[in-house]
């Protein structure tokens, strides 16, 4: 039980990481001289990556719901994680991993939003580009938290027998 308790905590970590590597790095959007990310875009001239502002025409109100979707989706993963390794030493067995799972599962559905409004309504007029890997570690970043979510879930059933 306690190599499955490390490995679900090492999927957990990973999942925390790749949430803020997806949120703070700036590849969801790139061409060869420029790369965007949901909060500026830096644009490379003469060599020289700048950071500009996102351009105007992108829709204010999906841009602000990426971001804190984004944002929240790292939150409630880190909070998971707390509860996690609080719950080990406090909890009976029939309850220990309930509200690890929530927080997961909250937090695969806020990634699961940010990254789906991305899709939808952004970059889809340019036809120079391709998504970056922040964008690709959004969506692995989703399947890591809906994978341990599940895995909480499943160990709460089999420790309450």
């Amino acid at each position: 039980m306690l190599v499955l308790l490390a490995g679900i905590f090492l999927l957990h970590l990973t999942s925390i990481i790749l949430l803020l590597v997806a949120t703070i790095d700036n590849a969801w959007w790139m061409t060869k001289t420029m790369s965007t990310d949901v909060w500026a875009r830096w644009i490379l001239t003469n060599g020289t990556w700048s950071s500009n502002d996102l351009p105007s025409y992108y829709p204010q109100e999906y841009l602000q719901a990426v971001q804190a979707s984004s944002i929240l989706a790292c939150i409630f993963s880190s909070l998971g994680l707390f509860v996690f390794v609080g719950q080990l030493f406090t909890l009976s067995k029939g309850q220990r991993f309930t509200f690890s799972g929530i927080f997961q599962l909250i937090a695969c559905l806020c990634i699961m939003i940010a990254a789906s409004i991305y899709t939808d309504i952004f970059h889809k007029k340019e036809l120079d580009g391709w998504y970056g890997h922040s964008f690709i570690l959004a969506w692995i970043s989703f399947a890591f938290t809906f994978i341990s979510s599940i895995i909480y879930f499943v160990l709460r059933k089999k420790t309450a027998n």
